[in-house]
């Protein structure tokens, strides 16, 4: 029997080891590229061009705390930072770019996350200036499970329209989808470049926007091969006490 597999959705996580920290305090950031609700398979994530933090509208390099951090056999990377004063620190990772043969392209996918200093609730929209970004319109930090997100897709700082946008949760390994068509979720945003979504359970969410990159990059062969720039923005929900 002959029949084709669905490519499973890559996704460059960045994950901190909490999206608030009411009193401030050490956060560790892990990254990985990944396929999420599955778990995996992991890919190897060379050392990333650029990860930083933007705070209060300044950029601070982060590459010189990154360590090498072994999963499922492969590298991924790890960073620890102090979130010191009130206000949003926004993690973003630019990776070197990934050939996927099955697909037959080249993969860049522009990652962050928001971590809320001290609760305050402020610079949450701020934007890193990625090629590729999602400009949040709902704050993304201290969600309830079941609040909507929502945001818009950017190029270039223009809004994207009708760009496709996928999602996944980081499964635990506690949920099984009854099919594949549940493991990555598809939107697309309207005109202006706006989606929205609802998140139906507690954990981190991952929204990823592609687009396909003006210029062509480079396979292992040395052949012109299309480039999927991604951006993509992480989200957690938590789910409320004395529901079920």
């Amino acid at each position: 029997m002959l029949g084709s597999t669905p490519a499973l959705a890559h996704f460059q996580e960045i994950i901190p080891s909490a999206d608030v920290v009411p009193e401030g305090g050490s956060v560790t950031v892990d990254m990985v590229f990944t396929h999420p609700f599955d778990g995996g398979p992991v890919m190897e994530m060379k050392r990333p061009v650029q990860v930083g933090v933007l705070r209060d509208g300044k950029k601070t390099d982060l590459s010189g705390a990154l360590t090498e951090k072994p999963v499922g056999g492969t590298t991924g990377w790890t960073l620890s930072h102090d979130v010191s004063e009130p206000g949003a620190a926004i993690f973003y990772v630019e990776p070197q770019p990934y050939f996927e043969p099955a697909e037959n392209k080249q993969i860049i996918h522009y990652a962050k996350v928001i971590v809320d200093g001290f609760a305050s609730g402020e610079g949450w929209d701020d934007l890193v200036g990625l090629p590729v970004e999602i400009r949040p319109l709902t704050r993304p930090t201290g969600l309830w499970t079941g609040n909507q997100f929502s945001g818009v897709v950017l190029k270039n700082g223009e809004p994207v329209p009708f760009a496709e946008i996928e999602v996944e949760f980081i499964n635990d390994g506690t949920v099984k989808a009854p099919n594949d068509a549940f493991i990555t979720q598809v939107i697309k945003a309207d005109a202006n470049g706006t989606f929205s979504y609802t998140m139906p359970r507690g954990g981190w969410w991952g929204f990823a926007a592609l687009v396909e990159a003006d210029k062509p990059g480079e396979s292992p062969d040395g052949k012109d091969v299309a480039i999927e720039e991604g951006g993509l923005i992480w989200v957690k929900t938590t789910d409320m006490p004395g529901t079920k």
